[in-house]
């Protein structure tokens, strides 16, 4: 164990610098890099398949899943020692972004009311033997507590869409006793996708939910009843009531419930404008017609599919954010031109940028974010911390901290940066004491290094890392 308090920046005295030494980027001329806070280090265990998302138990373990494990892993934070819970071997994973992913426990998991449940999301072969179809599923386990065990497996909504791209996969509890799952877009219009079109705004008819058709799915967050039906009181986008509760997003990483019900999501930009939200019922979240803010800058949606005359199939172009590189067939649509009574803007951006800059010498302006978390505590907790969202990032290795608003409508100042590590950052949890936080890194992956330049060069892969408050660089705690 590492009992130096360090910076909350970095992890090593060479993170410390490294500023002014690149282009300059958006990140760093609009978060704080230096708070004042000290966190010793410690690496709880290693050698994890893919950590993905992770949960502090009732019982005072870790519990994660573990992407191409593929199982559900309960971790000793005390001295790293593993249980497998559950090794699920229905699980496909043969890209980056599927396999197992999401876990939700039940709040009353081990409190004696017979709800010993944990939820998992993974991606399947629908259709083993013969053409390949890769779909979604949502299950339910039950905890053994004397054989440490999950068993007796319960498929709650199969058939999901899942492509191999922008898959999604987080799940969170509601207060409100449903389930809210996150779907991505698939990829849809970019990358090797880019031929296909994007449907996140497309929304599905009465006989499409009725057959069970969930094509229409992608790019959308779902709220379930703990059996899988559509609630009764889920909102009716387009005149029709299904599983989605909200819609336009582009691959939604992280979920989490603050104290009062609101729902905060994290999602992916393509390049720049990656975004916090708040998520709300039946709102429209702009993907693909707007990207962050509604306000024309550095984004149009350029619209593969529909290229004339050259077929988009004959195109060699790069559909990523750069506008410059949309070839002159494929048309596009500037975000002033869409126009929805239901959209609702970022809550935060990461990061908006001006027409007229150099992604070839900038690169892009994204964090990549993955899990976020939420900090409620305030006496005995992290001083200041009280009512803040953390927002993890892959590509930056680091974590972001936004202070809410005492009604958690708005960000109070610019975001803080802590952890920062050459790592990707995959999901978090905060420890029984506030003062520990847990932090689960990524196998493999782009992030940047000590200088801020690219590497896949990962100090810490499938990792878990424990950062514990010592008090602050400005004085006594």
């Amino acid at each position: 164990m590492k009992k130096l308090l360090l910076p909350a920046v970095g992890i090593g005295i060479g993170l410390l610098v490294g500023f002014g030494q690149t282009p300059q980027r958006p990140d760093s001329a609009t978060t704080v890099a230096a708070p004042p806070e000290q966190f010793s280090l410690r690496v709880v265990t290693r050698g994890l398949a893919g950590p993905i998302e992770m949960s502090m138990g009732p019982d005072g373990y870790l519990w994660l899943t573990e992407r191409t494990g593929p199982r559900v892993t309960r971790v000793n934070p005390a001295d790293g020692a593993r249980e497998v819970a559950v090794t699920i071997p229905e699980v496909h994973a043969s890209v980056g972004q599927d396999g197992l992913l999401g876990l939700a426990l039940h709040p009353e998991l081990l409190r004696g009311t017979g709800n010993d449940y944990a939820y998992v999301v993974f991606t399947y072969d629908n259709a083993p033997g013969t053409t390949f179809d890769r779909r979604m599923t949502v299950r339910r386990y039950t905890y053994n507590r004397q054989a440490r065990t999950l068993g007796n497996a319960m498929d709650l909504l199969s058939g999901l869409p899942a492509g191999d791209d922008h898959v999604s996969g987080r799940i969170a509890f509601g207060p409100d006793q449903k389930l809210y799952l996150s779907l991505g877009d698939q990829g849809n219009n970019f990358g090797r996708n880019r031929c296909t079109p994007n449907r996140a705004q497309e929304l599905p008819g009465a006989a499409e939910v009725r057959a069970r058709d969930w094509t229409k799915y992608q790019g959308k967050i779902l709220r379930l009843n703990l059996d899988g039906s559509i609630p009764a009181d889920n909102p009716t986008p387009g005149g029709v009531r299904s599983h989605i509760y909200s819609y336009g997003h582009r691959n939604v990483q992280g979920l989490v419930f603050g104290t009062d019900g609101k729902l905060y999501a994290s999602e992916h930009g393509q390049g720049s404008d990656d975004e916090v939200n708040i998520i709300e019922a039946g709102k429209n979240y702009g993907w693909p017609n707007v990207a962050g803010y509604k306000d024309d800058q550095s984004y149009v949606y350029g619209i593969w599919s529909q290229s004339e005359p050259e077929p988009c199939s004959s195109l060699l172009g790069i559909s990523g954010q750069d506008i410059n590189l949309i070839p002159k067939s494929v048309p596009v649509q500037k975000e002033s031109e869409w126009n929805h009574p239901d959209f609702r803007e970022p809550l935060k951006t990461f990061f908006t940028v001006a027409n007229g800059y150099d992604w070839q010498v900038s690169g892009s302006a994204t964090i990549a974010p993955s899990g976020l978390g939420i900090y409620t505590t305030n006496a005995g907790g992290i001083p200041n911390w009280a009512n803040s969202l953390l927002v993890l990032s892959l590509t930056k290795g680091r974590v972001y901290r936004l202070k809410l608003s005492a009604d958690g409508r708005s960000v109070v100042g610019e975001p803080q940066e802590y952890f920062r590590s050459v790592n990707r950052y995959r999901d978090i949890a905060i420890g029984p004491d506030n003062r520990t936080i847990y932090l689960a890194t990524d196998v493999q992956g782009r992030t940047t290094d000590e200088a801020g330049a690219n590497t896949q060069a990962l100090d810490t892969p499938g990792a878990i890392l424990e950062f514990k408050y010592g008090g602050s660089a400005t004085g006594p705690n």
